[in-house]
């Protein structure tokens, strides 16, 4: 599993490079608050229910949450699954309020 920054991440947003973004938090957490990635909440990551981003199997993924803790675990397992080029947000959606909000 590599790691990117939340500042590294908003650069590849903001240059319009082509990103899979997937959020692994609990609905309410998403809908509180996001960057647009696809919800796919741990739990089904962990019971291996990853339909939504099989056919990301062979691309970079960039895997958040909200302090990056769960980002990490969902990382792992999906290496686990075969993926080959995933990326735990370091910090979470809590470094990224922290680094973009109210600029």
């Amino acid at each position: 599993m590599k790691t990117i920054t939340v500042e590294e991440l908003k650069a590849k947003i903001d240059a319009g490079e082509p990103i899979n973004l997937v959020d692994v938090r609990e609905p309410h957490e998403h809908a509180e608050f996001n960057i647009g990635g696809l919800l796919l909440p741990l739990g089904n990551v962990q019971t291996m229910q990853i339909d939504a981003i099989e056919d990301l199997r062979d691309q970079t993924v960039y895997v958040y949450c909200r302090s990056g803790n769960r980002s990490g675990q969902a990382c792992l397992m999906l290496d686990t699954f075969g993926f080959k080029d995933t990326y735990n947000v370091v910090g979470g959606m809590l470094a990224w309020k922290e680094k973009f909000q109210g600029q």
